[in-house]
């Protein structure tokens, strides 16, 4: 029994292993270029292309999605980060959803994994998603709502105004930038001086030398890459738990659910339901396994294996997939992100978007007859280390996050900003 157990545990660990090693080069690639947007892209470029909602923005969406990272957490910073940079709610949920199911990575797994029905599938029900998440985040999400949201945003975010501003918070100095929150009306010609009298120091050219010098370090590409790390470091201390628990949560049930188990869940063909209501029950089945099971693409995709070999119907596999973003953890990100009244707004339109999604593409593709029965899923091997892409990346990304994560750390504690 003690060696039962044992063997076990030793499997739980080595899934947790390998799930970990396989989504940490996306996620702290997706974190570290959230982190460098949120400092370095204006907010002017942002809410020029995005902040109205239009298929012109929406497409611009998809396109910014598809080339981002693929882990879903990294993809609710990057969403949050265009939030924060103003632009529309319902183009920033287009990013979300487009960044996490419209990705190179994984439609090569999906294609590897179950076929290239699959793969179309995935494909046309992220367009249908991303269009209908349009749709009902800029007609039906409250104003009042969003305003909380947005608000949220502001309070959480307490480095944005302090760049290039003496580490003062500027938020309330619209026409006296860098004057370190003196009056500088009756200094009219000592702008940037940060409360010193520069009048006596005008003709020491060796200290107006060694005033230019700060100022040249400040524009430097450093000095961008450690107050870029400032942001990666909060966004880990902020969503670091959530991250961890979804990780080891979908190791636990991959590891120790059959598929018999999966199958149990599913309705059989045999019960005489009307075709409608049976794809209707299968997605909303498919997104509720999502919703406690998920950690990252290429594991969801594993899982969507297993459910669619335990029965379950096209349209409820495609639901399962592309519900990533409803995940415990995730919403547990979003309440940290946006508050808890919003992330019960935003949750819940997610969910009738995926829903109507699922239930397009099972139409669709029973309809055309597209769909097979015997659709080949082969077994996608999960060992860790091997030279492969994966490998490669994160013997980069590992020692580049540990240091860009010091360094924040660093950058956030000299600012007072320690998390």
């Amino acid at each position: 029994m003690e060696s039962g157990d044992s063997n076990i545990i030793i499997h739980v660990i080595s899934v947790l292993f390998n799930m970990s090693w396989q989504i940490f080069w996306p996620l702290a690639f997706g974190l570290i270029l959230s982190s460098f947007i949120r400092h370095l892209l204006p907010v002017d470029t942002v809410v020029k292309h995005l902040g109205k909602t239009d298929a012109k923005s929406l497409t611009f969406t998809t396109i910014l999605g598809m080339v981002s990272s693929s882990c879903s957490y990294a993809a609710a910073s990057l969403s949050h980060t265009l939030l924060a940079k103003k632009a529309t709610l319902a183009n920033a949920m287009a990013f979300l959803v487009s960044s996490t199911n419209l990705i190179v990575e994984m439609f090569i797994v999906l294609v590897a994994l179950m076929g290239w029905t699959f793969l179309w599938g995935e494909v046309i029900g992220g367009l249908i998603l991303i269009a209908t998440v349009g749709f009902l985040f800029s007609r039906f999400y409250p104003k009042e709502v969003e305003q909380e949201l947005r608000q949220h945003i502001e309070s959480a975010e307490p480095a944005k105004h302090a760049h290039s501003d003496c580490g003062m918070d500027m938020s309330s100095m619209k026409n006296e930038t860098s004057d370190c929150g003196m009056d500088m009306s009756n200094m009219k010609h000592e702008t940037s001086d940060c409360g010193m009298d520069m009048s006596t120091m005008k003709h020491d050219h060796s200290m107006h030398d060694h005033m230019d010098m700060p100022a040249q370090e400040e524009t430097g590409l450093m000095s961008k890459i450690t107050k870029s790390a400032g942001f990666f470091q909060m966004d880990l201390a902020m969503i670091g738990k959530e991250i961890l628990i979804g990780v080891v949560v979908s190791s636990i049930l991959i590891a120790l659910v059959p598929q018999e188990g999966w199958k149990a869940l599913f309705i059989s063909n045999d019960v005489g339901l009307p075709t409608w209501l049976h794809s209707l029950l299968d997605v909303i089945i498919g997104i509720f396994v999502a919703m406690i099971a998920y950690v990252c693409s290429v594991g969801n995709l594993i899982l969507a294996a297993a459910l669619w070999h335990g029965g379950i119907s096209f349209g409820g596999v495609i639901g399962f997939i592309l519900a990533d973003v409803l995940t415990i953890p995730m919403m547990g990100v979003y309440k940290k992100y946006y508050g808890k009244r919003p992330t019960k707004w935003m949750v819940g339109l997610l969910f009738l978007s995926i829903l109507f999604t699922g239930l397009c593409v099972d139409a669709i593709f029973n309809g055309f007859g597209w769909v097979s029965t015997d659709q080949t899923v082969r077994t996608l091997n999960q060992s860790g280390f091997g030279m492969n892409m994966t490998t490669v990346m994160n013997l980069i990304f590992i020692p580049l996050s540990i240091w860009y994560y010091r360094l924040g750390k660093k950058a956030n504690a000299g600012m007072g900003m320690s998390m």
